[in-house]
């Protein structure tokens, strides 16, 4: 595992902000090259390197100039008492020493300031690093496969429409007036459509719920510090929706609002493990995706998501990411959907996690696993973004939590399966078995 994930904060230390830990890089950067590396993109740490070191020096040298300041104060003191002539040559020396040193703290302070500032830039642009753990490979062509489960309900027949295709012969889809009110990458859900998708919905809350996680309903409008908080700035501005005359942005995911809300608090350890589950809509560009997926519900702009949301003990959190992904599993289980489970590579993973699992529910009609859920660790680095801490009864200083998150699960992907492995020759969708008391009905 990969060491210095995290450090105390002993009282009146000043808390590093910078994403990754700044003393991991100093300390270790060959090792962090290394990581960055096998991401695939180039990254460049000798510039943070060089400013650290600008900046410790100068430290040095305020600290200096303040400790000359401090006993300059004490040694004027002391003559005025002991009688000198405040007129004195001697104490005007020191008064003229002082004076200077002022103008020199002044002036090494936006100094500071404008160093410290390129460190945060620079840092912010770089991705987690991922654990030891994490497969080396370049593309999800590397990814691999963990496990398999539900080949016994794939289905047999050769004949089966695309979920789009079988839900707009129902008149439960309608990608084209969803157009006329939107754009496209949009759908209006009609009718027993409509009516599914809340009942995935409350199912999917249900199941979480029953296995310990707490619902949040949070604001999907969200401000662009809680964004950066969770990695989505300033690396994915452009596949954000920002409301032009607002600091505000429509949540790519409930992940981001959900973290948020414990920014910048120090939470006890008796609290962790902290679980949440949350139903929002999701908005997202889908930049650079443009020639993919372009029908159905497999990659749309705005859908509706169950996300899960973990703040563990550090010493826990790998063990936490095998509990997510099973809690996720779950669904698919209960739904009797046939998927995979596949371990994201260095080259295909999120910018924010150091380890991901991919679920990928069957779809028949393109004879693929597709995914449905991604369960990420991202150990301390949402933490140090937003300043979430945890404190130990009985130790000093604080530490960062881990969070983690997955999805659990995206709806419409889910309907998609539903309405391929549940299609039968008449063209009706048998209702799995887990939902037909939430829809009350056993076909569509």
């Amino acid at each position: 595992m990969l060491l210095l994930r995290h450090h105390e904060t002993k009282p009146g230390e000043t808390r590093d902000k910078s994403v990754l830990d700044i003393k991991l890089i100093r300390e270790n950067p060959q090792l962090v090259a290394q990581k960055l590396k096998g991401r695939g993109d180039k990254y460049d740490i000798q510039p943070i390197l060089d400013l650290d070191k600008q900046q410790r020096e100068l430290e040095v040298t305020r600290s200096q100039l303040q400790a000359r300041g401090n006993e300059i104060g004490k040694l004027v003191g002391q003559k005025i008492k002991s009688g000198v002539d405040v007129q004195d040559p001697e104490i005007k020396t020191f008064k003229d020493e002082g004076n200077s040193i002022k103008v020199q703290l002044s002036e090494l302070e936006p100094q500071e300031k404008d160093i410290k500032a390129k460190i945060q830039e620079i840092v912010l642009a770089l991705p987690n690093l991922p654990d030891d753990s994490t497969p080396i490979g370049k593309s999800e062509e590397d990814n691999p496969e963990i496990r398999r489960w539900g080949d016994e309900y794939i289905p047999q027949r050769t004949s089966i429409l695309p979920h789009w295709e079988i839900g707009e012969k129902l008149g439960i889809l309608n990608f084209e007036r969803a157009v006329k009110v939107a754009q496209s990458r949009f759908v209006a859900l009609v009718g027993a459509g409509a009516a599914l998708e809340r009942a995935l919905i409350q199912f999917m809350l249900d199941t979480q719920i029953a296995a310990g996680y707490v619902e949040v309903l949070p604001p999907v409008l969200i401000n662009s510090e809680s964004m950066t908080a969770t990695g989505q700035l300033p690396k994915f501005a452009e596949d954000g929706f920002k409301c032009a005359d607002d600091d505000l942005w429509l949540a790519p995911t409930a992940e981001v609002p959900i973290t948020n809300l414990y920014r910048g608090e120090i939470i006890s350890s008796e609290e962790l493990p902290i679980y949440h589950c949350a139903y929002t809509p999701c908005f997202r560009r889908e930049a650079g995706s443009y020639g993919r997926d372009m029908r159905g519900l497999i990659r749309l702009h705005q859908f509706n998501k169950i996300e899960l949301v973990k703040f563990v003990h550090p010493s826990t959190s790998f063990e936490e990411l095998e509990k997510l992904v099973n809690n996720a599993e779950a669904i698919l289980q209960a739904l009797k959907l046939p998927y995979r489970v596949v371990q994201l590579c260095t080259g295909d993973l999120g910018f924010s996690s150091t380890k991901t699992y991919d679920i990928e529910v069957w779809l028949p009609s393109s004879g693929k696993y597709r995914e449905i859920s991604s369960c990420s660790n991202f150990v301390d680095f949402q933490a140090r973004r937003g300043d979430i801490r945890f404190k130990e009864a009985g130790k000093k200083g604080t530490q960062y939590v881990h969070t983690l998150n997955g999805s659990g699960l995206a709806v419409g992907r889910t309907m998609a399966a539903i309405l391929e492995n549940y299609q039968q020759d008449d063209g009706t969708i048998i209702i799995p078995e887990a939902l037909q008391p939430y829809l009350k009905r056993e076909r569509l």
